[in-house]
């Protein structure tokens, strides 16, 4: 919602750009697609580009005419800026986005907690980038245009769905009227009210917080650094929760928690929004002018799907879940979700890895999901208890922060992390005793290396990192799959051999999602090339 007199896209600092629905003769040209995206915001973007960089062809489809409003979804986490880079589309979101570390939380006024999440030179990038979700989607759309790959078609809802023989076949609708187009796939990215579930006849399961939060975009000139702040029983909501985060072009959003006797129609009137930012505006010392631009309502839900593979439809980001934002893990979520299929389905439709390769998305996906929901649940009976119990907790453990510094720990939000997939079809566990280094299913840990990084020398597919030149030399000789295995030899002086927690013959198979497929402590060449075609199912 914006302000009286202006458009849904009539923002302060954003320009919406308006996107026509495709010429008929176009559309009806091409009856059929290997696969169908359905919705073009960030998570649909992210894994038409997936498929791309694997050289596979999709369509967008999207029933609006442009970006979605408001700044949403603002928090990008490190493993999402690794997803970016290995799709060539990291600069502009580094150069716009304002990086962070640290989180302060208040309790009526006097700081309780401040926490500094894991950052070091070894790190490519920061904790956690705030931009807002315009710019996020302009900057995926500006790569989708130019790729010949990816045609994208706005304006066009999906009506319905029908199993075919190897595919689904789509009813869609434009303002030329309805047609159908088969796909052999179906990514369903069409968010948390997800037409493409409901279609299918298939509802989100879970649970339902009491908390419900406005949140407003204001844009003023408020020198506060660029730190998240939680305030608890602050004077301008008492009782309640506030969340401020900084954003580019002078944009601050504001989350305020709603009072249980606060009906949601009466709090998002104009002047209802205005009073209460103005209130917490004064709350943190702001006597500046500022503006309004955006503001909408959520409340905190953890629900997800039991399966997130329904024949030949995989379900992503919130059409598969619905989680808190506390601990900004929705957004990162999907794009993890997304980056995941992507491969997956990308390296079945070249040959390059077996059908059951697909059988691990669901597992691995709803797993980090259930992860999410363990971590973010705490933060949401935290931040909105859900109980007249949880709110005696919450507010004895904010009272003893007062006073006691460690009591201020249960404030913190838990900030995303990648999940490890231990369990998945397509990892091997470990048989070898490893003092240090990243677990298999885990993420690589990256190490500056040199005036670059180590995630800089791996592969767009597979990469064997080898410890000791006899092993490098050795697989180079024996690979017959060059094409998707990259080999990176370092020595076991280097700085990446004690995170590694390597000897000479150490060795980590990484995926090209950059999760450690295996590792050995000390092995030879066909066992790291039987495990190869063991994950890639050949």
């Amino acid at each position: 919602m914006r302000p009286a007199g202006r458009s849904e896209t009539d923002s302060l600092y954003f320009q919406y750009p308006k996107f026509e629905a495709p010429e008929p003769e176009a559309r009806e040209g091409k009856q059929a697609t290997t696969v169908a995206i359905v919705g073009a915001g960030p998570v649909g973007m992210t894994a038409a580009l997936a498929l791309a960089r694997e050289g596979i062809a999709s369509i967008l489809f999207d029933n609006k005419d442009t970006f979605n409003d408001g700044s949403r979804a603002i928090c990008i986490a490190r493993p999402s800026y690794y997803i970016l880079e290995s799709l060539g589309i990291a600069d502009p979101f580094v150069e716009k986005s304002l990086g962070w570390t640290k989180g302060r939380s208040f309790y009526r006024g006097k700081q309780i907690l401040e926490f500094e999440m894991p950052d070091s030179s070894d790190e490519k990038y920061r904790p956690m980038y705030n931009l807002q979700q315009q710019y996020i989607e302009q900057y995926l759309w500006e790569v989708i245009a130019e790729n010949d790959l990816i045609e994208t078609r706005w304006q066009s809802s999906l009506e319905d769905i029908k199993d075919i023989e190897n595919g689904v076949c789509l009813t869609v609708k434009d303002p030329a009227g309805e047609y159908q187009i088969d796909a052999e796939w179906l990514l369903a990215c069409d968010g948390a009210r997800s037409t493409t579930r409901s279609k299918r006849g298939l509802r989100l399961q879970g649970q339902n917080f009491e908390g419900r939060y406005v949140i407003a975009d204001v844009q003023m000139d408020h020198d506060y650094p660029t730190i998240r702040r939680a305030l608890f029983d602050p004077t301008c909501r008492p009782g309640g929760t506030v969340l401020i985060h900084r954003q580019p072009d002078n944009i601050w959003r504001i989350d305020y928690q709603l009072e249980d006797h606060e009906a949601i129609d009466d709090a998002i009137q104009e002047a209802k929004v205005r009073a209460s930012v103005e209130a917490v505006l004064a709350d943190i010392g702001h006597k500046g002018p500022w503006e309004l631009e955006w503001w909408s309502v959520y409340s905190a839900n953890t629900l997800a799907l039991d399966d997130y593979r329904d024949g030949r439809v995989f379900y992503i980001g919130d059409s598969a879940h619905i989680v808190p934002i506390f601990g900004v893990r929705g957004l990162n979520n999907g794009l993890a979700d997304a980056a995941n299929i992507g491969w997956k389905l990308g390296w079945v439709l070249n040959g390059k890895a077996g059908p059951k390769l697909l059988d691990s998305y669901s597992p691995e996906r709803r797993g980090a999901t259930l992860d999410v929901f363990a971590n973010a649940s705490k933060s949401a009976r935290f931040m909105t208890p859900n109980s007249h119990g949880w709110k005696l907790m919450r507010d004895a453990a904010l009272s003893l922060a007062l006073d006691h510094p460690f009591a201020g720990q249960l404030a913190n939000p838990r900030q995303m992390t990648a999940y490890t997939y231990a369990d998945s079809l397509a990892v091997v566990p470990s048989q070898d005793a490893f003092e240090q280094g990243p677990k298999v299913g885990a993420v690589i840990q990256d190490v500056a290396l040199n005036g670059q990084f180590l995630s800089d020398q791996l592969g767009d597919g597979f990469t064997i990192l080898c410890f000791g030149e006899a092993l490098k030399t050795e697989l180079e000789k024996a690979s017959n799959d060059k094409d998707y295995i990259t080999i990176v030899g370092l020595s076991t002086s280097s700085s990446a051999s004690s995170y590694y927690g390597a000897v000479e013959g150490t060795a980590y198979l990484i995926r090209p999602d950059l999760h450690i497929a295996a590792k050995w402590k000390d092995t030879d060449v066909t066992t790291i090339l039987d495990t190869y075609r063991l994950v890639t199912f050949q």
